[in-house]
């Protein structure tokens, strides 16, 4: 999953970079407002994290102008206003959570994967197809019922499908997805990735579609 996260204070900032990155979301950060609306409007993105109190543009003023455009990626807002007012304000511009700071990073980390999971249609961290039960919270795989340890980005890479049952996700979204902006990207990274996959849940479990990108289909 990849998020974006616009936030000027460049400690905050950091923080919630180094944390949101351990529980395996890819994160891009910008610090200016009109940067942030500029990604938001050419670039595809699971979820926001948006400060308020940015330069140049407010975080009020990119979420309406987010809206305004159809982009409808969730947006969870950070600010220091905890005025009822404020809260308001945010909610019927277009946001869909609201925390004030400070904040603890395990219910940052908690609120974002609720509103993904809405985004997705469901109401568990559980993604089950025939004998695969990804736990998104927990960051687990059971394969015929038997755990299974992948790496992060084989993780990312499955959940990425799991969340796409039956659509064809393209190789660029992949890669976007497990890589932003901060990481240089080997031609075959994605292949490698299916492939190691495949051999761990099964040949025909991920179908490539030529030219497009990989797809499962419901297991049943």
């Amino acid at each position: 999953m990849r998020l974006l996260l616009i936030e000027d204070d460049p400690l905050l900032g950091d923080g919630i970079c180094t944390g949101l990155k351990r529980e395996g979301y890819t994160v891009d950060w910008l610090q200016d407002g009109k940067q942030g609306l500029h990604a938001l409007s050419t670039e595809e993105f699971d979820l926001v994290v948006l400060d308020l109190g940015l330069p140049s543009m407010s975080g009020n003023e990119v979420l309406t102008a987010m809206r305004k455009q159809k982009i409808d990626t969730p947006v969870l807002i950070l600010t220091a206003r905890d005025a009822l007012s404020d809260r308001v304000k945010g909610l019927d511009a277009g946001a869909d959570d609201y925390m004030s700071k400070p904040f603890d990073l395990d219910e940052l980390a908690a609120r974002v994967r609720a509103l993904i999971r809405r985004r997705h249609g469901r109401v568990t961290p559980i993604i089950e197809t025939g004998p695969i039960c990804l736990d998104t919270a927990a960051h687990t795989l059971t394969f015929n019922q038997q755990p299974l340890n992948l790496p992060q980005r084989e993780f990312a890479v499955l959940q990425s499908l799991l969340e796409n049952i039956g659509r064809v996700v393209p190789r660029a979204t992949l890669e976007d997805k497990l890589y932003g902006w901060d990481k240089a990207i080997e031609s075959n990274a994605i292949e490698v990735h299916i492939h190691n996959l495949r051999k761990k849940l099964g040949s025909e479990t991920i179908r490539t579609v030529r030219g497009v990108g990989y797809v499962i289909e419901n297991l049943g």
